[in-house]
């Protein structure tokens, strides 16, 4: 017995369906993607010119790393990000509210955009910038961010003549 084109069609839509299907998984389904990763590391910024008691445009760089990431699926291990931008502060008014997208480079060749908003306040002698949004291109796409960065505040004598320059922090990713 011989089966016609048509016969063997349906075959192999029965085979299909006795066997089981393959099923394509969107990107963002990716079970990489699950779970909560968490990094920890440091923030380096600079300032130009130096921050003073009196506000003015001050242009800063900032460089993060964080050299140990965990979750997720594990690839992740650490990453970083760089970014430059002016804003007008002194020493005696943190930062106002902000807006921004800040880029993570992973050690996996990824990255994850994310749009995030924030604002420092003063607490125990630090100053305490929690940034939140959501990764909107890269790696964790829909994904929520939550980065904690506390530096110590300068004191007054740092606020002085060419005012401060640098300042360092630990620094707390988590992407949820």
């Amino acid at each position: 017995m011989s089966l016609s084109p048509l016969g063997v069609k349906r075959a192999a839509v029965a085979a299909a369906v006795v066997l089981g299907t393959v099923t394509a998984v969107p990107a963002s389904a990716h079970p990489r993607d699950s779970g909560q990763v968490q990094c920890h590391g440091t923030e380096s910024v600079s300032y130009q010119p130096g921050v003073t008691l009196e506000a003015r445009p001050i242009h800063f760089t900032v460089d993060g790393h964080f050299d140990s990431c965990t979750g997720g699926d594990g690839t992740v291990k650490s990453g970083g990000y760089h970014e430059e931008f002016t804003v007008t502060t002194g020493c005696i008014n943190p930062l106002e509210e902000f807006r921004d997208h800040r880029t993570y480079v992973w050690n996996t060749g990824e990255s994850s955009t994310a749009d995030i908003a924030g604002s420092s306040t003063v607490v125990a002698g630090q100053v305490v910038t929690p940034a939140t949004g959501t990764v909107t291109h890269g790696r964790f796409h829909n994904r929520k961010v939550l980065q904690i960065i506390p530096i110590v505040q300068p004191s007054a004598l740092q606020c002085l003549g060419d005012g401060l320059t640098h300042a360092t922090g630990a620094t707390v990713l988590t992407i949820s």
